[in-house]
């Protein structure tokens, strides 16, 4: 089947135009996952991405995680209520422009619709202003949840590239 699908590119350009949503109620924790666990990127993608078509990955060999979520330039943040698994967000770093893209970023199903995603978002652009960078930027499109676009624009980011593409 043949879709066309709108993607938006959107950046944030400092921590001062970050328009942060408070902190849920709850025993909330976020970490950086650390060592890399390729499994729990894995999980996230899949679970997360079933609803919203992320393919690209499916495909990948173990082998192939495990070098992705090695790389240096990759941090991954997993999200929990007490001990349950929630939401997860990759940061890529690309140090020659001095920018970190948020290369995924999700709730799983569950946890949707209850302003975590703003909370999450918020937490995805402080982490990535902690380096020294000029930029945090990530794309979504028409496949994404329906309010990913507005919690985006909410936090603060702007569009400055749209596209069409058919897949």
């Amino acid at each position: 089947m043949i879709k066309e699908v709108k993607r938006n590119y959107l950046e944030i350009t400092s921590l001062e135009k970050l328009k942060v949503s408070p902190a849920p109620s709850g025993n909330f924790s976020l970490k950086l996952l650390d060592p890399s666990n390729f499994q729990l990127n894995k999980f996230f993608y899949k679970n997360i991405g079933k609803k919203h078509k992320w393919i690209d990955r499916l495909v990948w060999s173990d082998s192939r995680w495990i070098d992705y979520v090695s790389n240096k330039n990759i941090k991954t943040y997993i999200f929990k209520k007490e001990e349950d698994l929630v939401g997860f967000f990759e940061l890529l770093e690309h140090h020659e422009k001095k920018e970190i893209e948020i290369a995924y970023f999700g709730l799983l199903e569950e946890y949707q619709n209850k302003k975590l995603g703003s909370y999450l978002l918020s937490m995805a652009i402080k982490k990535s202003f902690e380096k020294n960078i000029n930029r945090v930027w990530l794309h979504t499109c028409s496949l994404d949840h329906n309010n990913a676009l507005n919690n985006y624009i909410s936090r603060g980011m702007n569009i400055f590239k749209t596209e069409t593409v058919i897949i």
